[in-house]
């Protein structure tokens, strides 16, 4: 085997290596950050799920409704309210499949009250929060009962995932810090062993766009092909994630989906550009003897 060949085996064997090193650093970058706004979403679902089941009697009067469809109108209590009769109620499907019997049959008369389905606005979904709107429901006309979920344990678990969500900002943030001096370190090494190639098209009075040009031509195509693995790997993540998902837990939607990925093929053309115009600059700039000697 010529000397050439074996030199060009290396340097694509080389390409390859720092391609897919890049692409494994975009990968983490992508995955940790779709863990993160997962648990934000996650955490923000929790907080919009408080929902109060507030019973009217039969016999309400049209201003004791007003009233309390003006108190339910207060979206800076109330983040929105559903009104359902005792038909709707007992006709709802999910209701009557628990039951193995004729409802019709067994009761006769329907023995349900319409009633509101409350949600709570973010602000008062905590237990202060839902025991003063449950006391301002009770103390008006015509409420026969409210039913109130159990927001301790909601509570509790959004306390859980916002620690959690704040230990993966900080990983994030770290993990993002040493994946830049990864990439720097890898970009820095590939242009290295290029100095002598550039040395030579400084002296024969090649410019410094001229001498740039191929390097972030290489660099562009680099990054867009590490970007479109990290992305493919990605896509798999974001399929088993939702092919396990735990009932429900709502996964990101398909537009942060699309964002992350984006941001991530971005982000790897972008850094790759970037490091490859800072690490050739330098070899530019130096004078020929330092060049020999570095």
């Amino acid at each position: 085997m010529s000397k050439s060949k074996r030199m060009g085996r290396k340097v694509m064997r080389s390409y390859i290596i720092s391609t897919i090193s890049i692409a494994l650093v975009l990968f983490m970058l992508g995955a940790v950050s779709y863990v993160t706004l997962s648990a934000i979403s996650a955490a923000r679902t929790l907080r919009e799920s408080v929902v109060l089941s507030v019973e009217v009697s039969n016999d309400m009067t049209p201003e004791s409704k007003g009233a309390l469809e003006a108190m339910l109108g207060d979206k800076s209590v109330c983040a929105a309210y559903k009104y359902l009769t005792k038909e709707e109620k007992i006709a709802d499907e999910a209701f009557r499949s628990q039951f193995e019997v004729d409802l019709d049959l067994l009761l006769g008369e329907n023995p349900l009250l319409d009633s509101y389905e409350v949600t709570i606005h973010t602000d008062y979904s905590n237990r202060e929060g839902v025991d003063m709107v449950v006391g301002t429901l009770r103390a008006m006309d015509g409420v026969e009962y409210i039913s109130v979920p159990p927001v301790d344990i909601v509570e509790s678990m959004h306390t859980t995932i916002t620690e959690v969500t704040i230990a993966l900002l900080l990983f994030l943030a770290v993990l993002l810090f040493i994946s830049m001096l990864l990439l720097s370190n890898t970009i820095r090494l590939v242009v290295y062993s290029k100095r002598y190639l550039i040395n030579t098209m400084k002296l024969v009075g090649a410019t410094k766009w001229y001498i740039m040009r191929p390097f972030l031509s290489s660099a562009l195509k680099q990054g867009f092909v590490a970007g479109l693995l990290a992305v493919v790997l990605l896509l798999g993540v974001v399929y088993g994630a939702e092919s396990y998902a735990i009932n429900g837990v709502e996964m990101l939607g398909h537009k942060a989906v699309g964002v992350i990925l984006g941001s991530v093929l971005v982000l790897g053309v972008t850094i790759t550009m970037l490091f490859s115009a800072f690490a050739v600059s330098k070899f530019v700039n130096m004078r020929s003897n330092k060049i020999y000697l570095y």
